[in-house]
């Protein structure tokens, strides 16, 4: 199914920084919760993130990474989760997060 080009346009993906990553253990599923930093106009955002597969708390401290910011918030559990992390499965289905290449300024929109 085609989507229209303005459809997508609608959606919001910013690039993030980590500034702090825990675990969460009151999730179904094993994540971590997130905080990004989206830079001065979208702020600070958390994120569940199904990451525990192959990333560690302490790795993920000072990453980039590729999030959709102008989705409704999600209660997960005691959790609220103000926006959605990106990432693909890998072979075995572990999340692997999208993130750029090279450093680039927090909160800026992909097009």
């Amino acid at each position: 199914m085609a989507v229209p080009f303005e459809a997508f346009d609608n959606v919001d993906i910013r690039v993030g920084r980590v500034t702090k990553a825990e675990r969460f253990p009151e999730a179904r599923k094993p994540a971590y919760k997130l905080t990004i930093d989206f830079g001065p106009v979208i702020g600070t955002k958390r994120s569940s993130a199904q990451l525990t597969t192959r990333y560690r708390p302490e790795d993920l401290e000072g990453r980039l990474v590729v999030a959709v910011v102008n989705l409704p918030p999600r209660q997960i559990g005691p959790f609220v989760s103000e926006v959605l992390t990106l990432g693909v499965p890998d072979s075995d289905g572990a999340v692997v997060l999208l993130r750029p290449d090279f450093d680039v300024p927090t909160g800026g929109r992909m097009f």
